[in-house]
């Protein structure tokens, strides 16, 4: 149990430091809190609130792994160099993926809402 609890605070602490540090997981996390109310009304069904919301979180998710990466690529080569580039730019693109999947299920369920 020990375990468990000292997991949730090395979370709790990365939680943070994202927010407190970067300004893209700010940015997230108040699209998380506009959203996570919006969600709850605009969607019919528990299945569509869910998704409204998982796709919320799978966005800030992308963006802490993102940030992690780059980090520890600016810590590992804090001189510009191609390959750290390419590693930074695969982790952005994840990022924006996970942006792309919150806009598509959000303009589905807006489309359902409204059909």
């Amino acid at each position: 149990m020990n375990a468990l609890r000292l997991a949730f605070l090395n979370s709790w602490r990365g939680l943070i430091h994202g927010a407190r540090t970067e300004r893209a997981v700010r940015q997230e996390l108040l699209l998380l809190a506009v959203g996570a109310p919006l969600a709850l009304a605009l969607g019919s069904t528990l299945w569509v609130r869910v998704a409204l919301l998982a796709s919320l979180l799978l966005m800030l998710a992308a963006e802490y792994l993102n940030t992690a990466i780059e980090k520890l690529c600016d810590h590992l080569h804090p001189d510009r160099h191609p390959r750290i580039g390419t590693v930074k730019d695969l982790a952005s693109a994840g990022a924006f993926l996970a942006q792309m999947t919150a806009l598509l299920v959000w303009a589905a369920a807006l489309m359902e809402r409204l059909v």
